[in-house]
């Protein structure tokens, strides 16, 4: 199926439209999934700095201020207190997408979501959901440096009663965001900007991604590859390159990091028996190391290798191009690290 396609580069997507199946950005497909839910449902509506300026947070609201009106909302730089306030909205009944253009001023919010969004459900006995998205954006490049390009999805990691999701693809995204919208209770989506512009089918309808259940990219024998976000296109391209080498890679998708899918991830480990992992933020604390964790709780025999992680290095994003160029990992650092266990 098309569906579970990365499109790695224009002749792919070019491949599926004379199939004829429809082709969107990363970026149209979240933008059609807002009109679609603001469409669709009432309660819904979207906030955000910036989501009403001309650009619309990178494009992905753009114009739709213009057709909901003060349903599509821009917002003061007070991210926890309006936190709350959405908080408040869902628990009313209402759906709220919470958008914020950098995933590095989302620890703005953090009180409001590990001790408020996330509790409420349990600690009223399930009396009360809190259907609540958050939008999150994660950029590197054009000198972004320390404070406009980090990954904070692992930090909300030891947080119950939050889901998190990357969505690598566009049909990803749009099924992702609108998943997120028909789960009772906080979901934070994080977007990588460099995605944005990739291509891929996307279904016109509406139509649903399931939350929590990861996504073979690719079949291989050799190793497995678990990659997130922008790191899977990249996987992808290591695993082509690879092939031509006779090593036989297979790349694995979670889609979402809480909750993790293990049983896909356990299965084809136990085929392949080594493991690199790849994630778009710093080495430490990463959901890489949970989830290798949890594979040697599962079986301590599982491994024939020593476990590869592809990340960021411990330390603050430098803003200078040939700085940022050693701090980003890419295909080469990727395919090195397949070869180092194989």
């Amino acid at each position: 199926m098309p569906w579970t396609a990365v499109c790695i580069n224009k002749e792919d997507s070019s491949r599926f439209e004379q199939e004829g199946h429809r082709c969107l950005t990363y970026v149209d497909a979240l933008r059609e999934a807002h009109e679609q839910a603001l469409n669709n449902d009432p309660e819904v509506f979207v906030i955000g700095e910036g989501v009403d300026d001309a650009g619309g947070v990178f494009g992905s609201t753009k114009g739709l201020k213009d057709v909901f009106g003060e349903r599509v909302m821009d917002m003061p730089i007070a991210e926890n207190g309006l936190t709350g306030v959405v908080i408040a909205a869902a628990g009313a009944g209402m759906k709220p997408v919470l958008v914020h253009m950098r995933a590095d001023f989302l620890p703005m919010s953090m009180d409001q979501l590990t001790n408020h969004a996330a509790k409420w459900h349990s600690m009223s006995g399930g009396q009360i959901s809190i259907p609540l998205v958050v939008r999150s954006i994660i950029g590197r490049g054009w000198g972004s440096a320390a404070q406009h390009s980090q990954g904070t999805h692992n930090m909300f990691l030891s947080t119950p009663g939050l889901k998190i999701a990357l969505p690598a693809t566009p049909y990803d995204a749009k099924g992702m965001f609108l998943s997120a919208l028909q789960d009772p209770n906080p979901v934070l989506l994080f977007e990588h900007r460099w995605l944005y512009g990739t291509l891929g089918p996307v279904p016109e309808e509406p139509y649903s991604v399931p939350l929590g259940k990861a996504m073979v990219r690719r079949l291989g024998t050799d190793v497995t590859v678990v990659a997130v976000s922008h790191m899977l296109p990249q996987a992808m391209q290591a695993a082509e390159k690879l092939y031509k080498q006779g090593v036989d890679v297979e790349v694995v998708d979670p889609r979402t990091i809480a909750p993790l899918d293990m049983e896909t991830i356990i299965s084809s480990v136990s085929k392949t028996r080594r493991l690199v992992i790849c994630d778009v933020s710093c080495r430490t604390g990463g959901f890489g190391a949970e989830l290798v964790c949890r594979l040697i709780e599962e079986d301590p025999d599982l491994l024939q290798a020593a476990v590869k992680r592809i990340s960021f290095p411990d330390l603050p994003t430098p803003s200078s191009p040939e700085l940022e160029e050693a701090y980003y990992p890419d295909i080469d650092d990727i395919v090195n690290a397949i070869l180092s266990i194989v």
